[in-house]
């Protein structure tokens, strides 16, 4: 068993930029898959990070599977409160935002309710060594930020369940950030174990490819590394206009009135530059120049207003969406059928490659030629 390649930082960039030019070529022969764990609402972080490049993807055309990874939360938690509510609060934040889920092509649901993903899980950790799974970076970094005295089995297994939301709908490309490269190495590691085990000549799995995005990340208004909604440092997408404001004026800045962008001497300035650039298509250093020595209070106020400005509409959305709950339920329906109707296939076709398919499966058809994976075409193809 060969071990799991992370390779380079530079060489995955690179590949990421011929996979964005090959999207923009022909979306239609891409299949994406992303997601979130329903922790709780949505804020801005989320927005600029992550939502904003999954429309865009959906509005070049590419089919999208979003995962809600419900079954996740317990990696870290002993138990899911208020699950429900935090899955119907990440439909309303997706919805809003613009993912269309009566396109026929975005589909939303919980991994949890997809029977046929999770029976990948099995196979799939057969594939892969205990030691490979305590030493992913991910992982590592996960558990040291949960603070958690005793680790369950599930955080160490997560990345390999992740693996089974990716491949279940045989997903070619992954939106990600550079923390989560490991676990989608991962991912490939297993899809190329499991042709190599049980494909022959037909492989079942194409080994997805990162889409590093360009958005940049978005600190904690208390300045630190990450924006939260459990560190309280976080602009909720659901916020008033007045909580939006009176959350930003307790951002962390300091005592200099000449405003500047400097991310390294002055982060947390720069992060509310660099969400003021984000809501007005300014550049954050022109930003810096036009508001000069009046002080961060000045900084404070402008970006409040801009980013009310720039949340008006979607809040709208929301608040139409929050008085319809019918409509997110039937989203979930929709995203559960697809789903299962997608891993049914992929599952059929995994028993038959490991010679599982016993008398009872005896009716599923046979994959066919037309079956047979499409893989992630390079740049210039």
């Amino acid at each position: 068993m060969e071990t799991v390649d992370y390779g380079t930082f530079e060489a995955t960039l690179e590949r990421s930029r011929r996979l964005e030019q090959a999207l923009e070529r022909d979306p239609a022969r891409f299949l994406v898959l992303t997601g979130d764990r329903p922790t709780g609402r949505l804020h801005v972080g989320h927005l600029f990070g992550s939502l904003e490049n999954r429309v865009r993807l959906q509005r070049m055309g590419v089919p999208i599977f979003v995962v809600i990874a419900d079954y996740q939360v317990l990696t870290d938690r002993e138990c899911a409160d208020d699950i429900e509510d935090s899955v119907h609060q990440l439909v309303v934040d997706y919805v809003a935002a613009g993912l269309d889920p009566e396109n026929g092509r975005t589909f939303i649901f919980p991994h949890s309710h997809v029977p046929e993903l999770n029976q990948l899980l099995l196979p799939f950790l057969t594939l892969v060594t205990n030691a490979e799974l305590s030493r992913n970076p991910t992982v590592k970094e996960e558990i040291r930020a949960s603070g958690q005295q005793q680790i369950n089995a599930a955080m160490y297994t997560y990345p390999v369940h992740q693996a089974a939301d990716i491949l279940f709908c045989k997903a070619t490309v992954v939106p990600v950030g550079k923390d989560q490269l490991p676990h989608l190495e991962l991912t490939r590691t297993i899809a190329r174990r499991f042709n190599a085990r049980y494909g022959g000549e037909k492989p079942v799995f194409p080994e997805p490819q990162p889409l590093l995005s360009d958005a940049p990340s978005i600190l904690g208004l208390d300045g630190s590394e990450k924006m939260s909604k459990s560190r309280n440092n976080a602009v909720m997408l659901s916020f008033s206009e007045d909580e939006t404001t009176a959350c930003i004026k307790t951002a962390k800045t300091d005592m200099d009135r000449l405003i500047t962008y400097d991310t390294v001497k002055r982060p947390e300035v720069a992060n509310l530059l660099l969400l003021l650039s984000l809501c007005t298509k300014k550049a954050p250093e022109a930003l810096a120049s036009e508001i000069g020595d009046v002080g961060a209070s000045r900084l404070k106020s402008l970006l409040s207003d801009a980013l009310n400005e720039y949340l008006r509409p979607l809040r709208q959305r929301r608040r139409d969406l929050e008085t319809d709950p019918q409509f997110i339920h039937g989203v979930l329906r929709k995203g559960i059928t697809r789903a299962r109707e997608v891993a049914q296939q992929t599952l059929a076709e995994v028993r038959q490659a490991m010679g599982m398919a016993y008398e009872v499966d005896r009716n599923h058809r046979r994959p066919g030629p037309g079956d047979a994976v499409t893989h992630v075409p390079e740049a210039g193809s």
